[in-house]
């Protein structure tokens, strides 16, 4: 079956991806694990390459041309995702080194000037471990108090029960734009505006939302947005921390060590400003470079036309999976981006998924880092497909044929 609308030039944009050429098991490759990490474009690959091959030089610090060069590549690169983002300052993006590296600064440096014994920090039910752990350990210092907001039976964010946590104790949010596990996409505007009224600051996590979504943070109101290159398109190891520029200029730096500093002496240090006051160190410079690539490959197609190919994936692979009896999809919420968890009855996930690697796909299995989530659900895991817009419907066809067959198999 083909797609219905033709919203983008799959053949092309296929073409520009080299590992879906390659064959896994004697099968063509079926990546359905983009929500653990996408693959990468020729377009990212080359930027890196020519970072290395030419291009490679420490930045900031040197006046010969290739560092200059490279510290032109890399502020441009943070120039591309303020736009991306729609910041009002490029000086308002730090890179990091992911999702995680991101959330555990701001635990750090937030703790350090505004969470105090007795109060509260709220995330929810659906947070992926990067945004529970940090939290937990900042409570357990400052003797303050985590406090999670429900969920539903579809997976989606319980606003009334948010409303209710929330409190003039409540000093900060910080919850998921969309969830890896469930797909469902939050209701974060409306979330920030509640969490703002309370004087709470608010964090969004970003990691499953920028490679489908068009995200503005100026739009949102958010004080904090953070994600991870690799899952769009980009490079590991390479993340960003969005803030607004008051509130970091009023944050304590994260780590201290080079490009961090104005001055040093052994009696006192003085700090750089932003963004510079929280990149400590040699940065993945390349790292940075192939973000910007993948934002460049991102909106040379339209990620508003990234998000209805996707939204077309995810519509035909559920309706084609409910077809198949004893499957219980986790995560069926109104508003989803393009994941799909599910469960076979009388089989575990990660049987489903040796099998169907043996026929070339990938799919994740497993608790996705979500344990809380899993318990929620009374479930250990679950299997998860995660498109991208670069997956087809002939691949959900192929997915779906070899998904029966591990059952027949099974059962």
């Amino acid at each position: 079956m083909e797609t219905k609308t033709n919203i983008i030039d799959l053949e092309s944009i296929r073409k520009d991806f080299p590992i879906l050429t390659r064959k896994v098991n004697g099968k063509p490759l079926i990546y359905f694990d983009n929500g653990a990490t996408s693959q990468k474009p020729q377009a990212v690959i080359a930027a890196i390459e020519k970072y290395y091959t030419l291009e490679n030089s420490n930045i900031h610090r040197g006046i010969h041309t290739l560092s200059q060069e490279a510290t032109e590549a890399y502020e441009a690169a943070r120039n591309t995702v303020q736009h991306f983002l729609n910041a009002e300052h490029s000086k308002e993006i730090i890179f990091t080194s992911g999702t995680t590296g991101s959330l555990n600064l701001l635990a750090s440096s937030i703790g350090k000037k505004h969470i105090n014994q007795g109060d509260e920090i709220i995330i929810s039910t659906m947070e992926h471990h990067s945004n529970i752990v940090p939290w937990q350990m900042l409570c357990e210092e400052k003797g303050a108090i985590l406090k999670v907001v429900p969920i539903n039976d579809k997976g989606e964010f319980l606003m009334n029960e948010f409303e209710n946590l929330l409190s003039d104790k409540t000093k900060l949010v910080s919850v998921t734009h969309v969830s890896n596990t469930l797909g469902t996409i939050n209701p974060v505007k409306e979330i920030i505006a509640k969490a703002h009224q309370k004087g709470a600051l608010v964090i969004i996590d970003g990691a499953q939302a920028v490679p489908h979504t068009k995200v503005d943070v100026r739009n949102l109101d958010c004080d904090f947005y953070v994600f991870s290159a690799h899952k769009m398109l980009g490079p590991t190891g390479v993340g960003i921390l969005y803030g607004k520029e008051s509130l970091l200029n009023d944050l304590p730096p994260y780590q201290g060590g080079g490009d961090m500093i104005k001055t040093v002496t052994f009696e006192k240090t003085t700090y750089n400003e932003l963004p510079h006051k929280f990149e400590a160190g040699t940065p993945n410079i390349a790292g940075g470079i192939g973000l910007a690539a993948a934002i460049d490959y991102m909106n040379k197609i339209g990620v508003d036309k990234i998000e209805a190919h996707e939204h077309e994936l995810l519509s035909y692979a559920t309706k084609e999976i409910k077809q198949i009896e004893g499957i219980r999809i986790i995560g069926e919420a109104n508003n989803k981006a393009s994941v799909l968890s599910f469960l076979v009855d009388g089989t575990h996930p990660s049987d489903i998924g040796m099998i169907i690697d043996k026929l070339g796909i990938a799919i994740r299995t497993g608790h996705h880092c979500t344990e809380p989530l899993m318990d929620r659900f009374d479930i250990p895991g679950t299997a998860r497909a995660s498109f991208a817009f670069y997956n087809t419907i002939e691949e959900i066809d192929t997915f779906i044929h070899a998904l029966k067959r591990a059952i027949k198999m099974l059962l």
